[in-house]
């Protein structure tokens, strides 16, 4: 005796779907870009303050401009980004019922 049961075809849904190449990668880069710009910004603001403003502002800046770049490339370096995707095969939950269909054939 031989059950034969239907198999499940794979489905898949838009929101499956990661985000192209380029656009992640031109989100890497704008996101580095804004970190260098934070960085010059760090940098010249230490250079002319200098003498000008109180000294742990000034080290605060010199500080923020030598570690920006670590983190920067870092953080740019890090591949793609996790998504928030939708799950819908999670069946364990009350609210979800069987699909009702023909019960299973059994042929002799």
């Amino acid at each position: 005796m031989r059950v034969h049961t239907r198999r499940k075809a794979d489905v898949y849904t838009v929101t499956d779907a990661h985000r192209p190449m380029s656009e992640d990668i031109d989100y890497r880069q704008r996101r580095y870009l804004i970190s260098m710009g934070i960085r010059t910004v760090c940098f010249l603001l230490a250079v002319f303050l200098t003498g000008h403003a109180p000294f742990w502002l000034v080290g605060l800046l010199v500080a923020g401009a030598l570690v920006l770049p670590y983190i920067s490339v870092v953080i740019a370096n890090g591949g793609r980004e996790p998504e928030n995707t939708a799950r819908f095969d999670d069946t364990e939950k009350p609210s979800h019922k069987e699909i009702s269909g023909h019960p299973p054939e059994i042929h002799p």
